[in-house]
This record gives structure tokens, sequence and C-alpha cells, in this order.
């Protein structure tokens, strides 16, 4: 999940040529606002000797230069906006326009990585990974609940396969169409093969293709990551991870339960589910834990802060990879009887 040097310079070209880019538009655009303005140059000529010359006032103890050179500025920058807006142009035509304006193009805020900076990352994570292939596969657009089978009765809940699955594609539709709007968490828990991890497909394309980052791990993979930052060498790459984890706008936990339980896992993933409970930052799980293997397994902390804090959606049926492959041969859509 950290990026190679070599990844990290090929992004701060990028902000180095979006730098060069605002310079050169605004180059152009003074161009043309002299063409419409004769007197702009004369005015910004003025600027400059003006300050030159309040420069040398101060250097020789005039202690009033200072105040007197931002009342003249005042003055004539005010005047400068009226010329553009006569002239049909915006008050700022003749600033630097940032792609964004927090850490005017610069990937920074100070020494912190700006919040544009951090989802370049993730973006050139996934765009090297086959993970954006599998979403122009499985998103919104591509799920279909024909292979959900309406004759599966769960005995639990007393509804069909056909009618959880329009219940869970629903919510995780709503889910993503509100993310600006409310805080909230998704658990899928149910059968294998069922489209759990589809769904959560279909809520990462929704939200990466609103400039939202995400973030995907495997149970595994997660925890291979906490592993190493308690156990192994840590470096700056290492801490970015671990930020991304905790900061970015949502965090998916793929396939709960597959990665090998013990005291330190379930430590981490309190503290993982906690913090981003308390920093207000939406997590997606999908496991094929029923509750009660969750509650024994994760302890009672755990379940409290996902009963609590989660939607829950179950999905239960059979195999939707059987049942796509009945289908291309020709057989029924429903292995149900």
């Amino acid at each position: 999940m950290a990026l190679s040097n070599s990844q990290y310079d090929q992004l701060m070209r990028t902000y180095e040529l979006r730098q060069l880019d605002n310079e050169h538009g605004l180059r152009k655009r003074y161009e043309i606002a002299c063409a419409r303005i004769p007197d702009l140059k004369e005015l910004d000529e003025t600027v400059s000797s003006l300050s030159v010359s309040q420069a040398r006032h101060l250097l020789e103890g005039d202690d009033s230069a200072l105040k007197q050179l931002k009342e003249q500025l005042s003055l004539l920058f005010t005047k400068k906006k009226e010329l553009l807006r006569s002239a049909g142009l915006p008050a700022d035509y003749l600033e630097l326009h940032y792609t964004c304006p927090d850490c005017q193009d610069t990937g920074y805020i100070g020494t912190d990585k700006c919040h544009c900076l951090k989802k370049a990352i993730v973006d050139l994570l996934y765009m090297q990974s086959n993970l954006q292939e599998i979403l122009k596969q499985e998103n919104f657009s591509t799920f279909c609940t024909n292979y959900y089978s309406s004759n599966y009765i769960d005995p639990l809940t007393g509804r069909s396969s056909q009618e959880s699955m329009q219940t869970a594609l629903r919510v995780c539709h709503e889910f993503a169409d509100t993310f600006s709007e409310k805080f909230s968490n998704i658990l899928l828990y149910g059968d294998t093969g069922v489209g759990k991890t589809f769904l959560t497909h279909c809520i990462a394309k929704e939200l990466m293709d609103q400039s939202y980052s995400v973030i995907y791990f495997s149970a595994v993979s997660l925890f291979e990551n906490f592993a190493k930052n308690a156990f192994g060498k840590k470096d700056e790459a290492d801490n970015d991870v671990f930020d991304h984890i905790y900061n970015c706008d949502l965090l998916i936990i793929d396939d709960l339960g597959t990665e090998l339980s013990n005291s330190f896992t379930v430590s981490q993933l309190f503290v993982c589910l906690n913090e981003r409970i308390l920093r207000r930052k939406p997590t997606v799980i999908s496991t094929n834990l029923t509750l009660d293997d969750i509650n024994s397994i994760y302890s009672e902390r755990i379940f409290s802060r996902i009963s609590s804090n989660y939607m829950i959606l179950r999905l239960t049926g059979d195999d939707i990879r059987i049942q796509k492959k009945l289908l291309n041969l020709g057989g029924t859509n429903d292995v149900t009887p």
C-alpha cells in the first residue's frame, strides 16, 4: 500500500506541471487583460515603482513607510479590480487559479500532505493494481438481481434471497448517494458467493468516481499491515499507510474472518473501527461469519461497536458464481427447488 520513490516522484512531477500550467495561464490572462485595458500595464508599473520607493524609505529609517505603502497599494489594487470588472473580467482574473486552493497545488499544507495528494496516492496505487479493471466489471450498472432466488427463504428472516439482495442493493446505493451528507457504516454478512464483495466494489466505484479516497483491504492484508507496523521496522511509507487507513474517506475490509484470529488482531480491529467511528470516517465490512461468530471471535466490545454504528445487511442463497455458469450453459437461473 506504500508508494515507491519513483511513484512519489511521478506524483510530484504532476504537481510541478500543474504549477507551471497555472503560471502559464496567468501570463495568458494578463496578455488578454492588457489588450482590453490599455491602462493596466501603467498601473502595474506604478505598483512596482511605489514598492521600490517605499522600501528605500524603510531602509532609511522611515517607520511610516510600510503603513503608507499598504494604504497606497490597497487603493491601486481596488482600482485594478474596477478596471477588470469594467472590461467584463472577474476581479480575480489576474490571480493564480489553483486546482487545489488549500495547498495551492504543492501537495502539502505546511509539512503535512494535503487531502488532494492523499487521494492522488490512493488513485495511483489503484491504477497500478488490478482493482480498477475489476471495478469496470463490478459496479451498480452491471449488478443483476436475476441471479437471486425468489424461492430460497432464509429461515432466520423469512425473506427470500432475492428480497434480501434487493434491500441490500438499495441500502448500498443510498449509502453512496448520501455519502457527503451523513455518516454511516455497513456490515455485509452471509453465505459464500452471494455478492458481498461485488457490493463493496459497487460502493467503491461510485465513490471513487466522485473523487473520494477509498482504500480496499482484504482482512488478511489489513492485519499484515498492522503486524508490520507493530513488530517490523517502521519508515515514513508505513506511517502513510496508517494515515490512509484511519483517515481515508472510506475504508473497505473484505472477508473479515479469513485472517488468523488472535488477541493481536482483535485489539487492532477494535482500534481501527473505533478510531474511524470517532473520526466519523465510514467503513464497509464484508464477512462470511454469522453475527454470533463475530461476537465470539472478536469480543463483545467490537460487536457492540458494529451493532450500534453499522447498518447490518444479511445475504443468503446459492453461490452466484454457480448460477452464472448455469445460465451460460442454458440452464435455470434458480438452483433452489
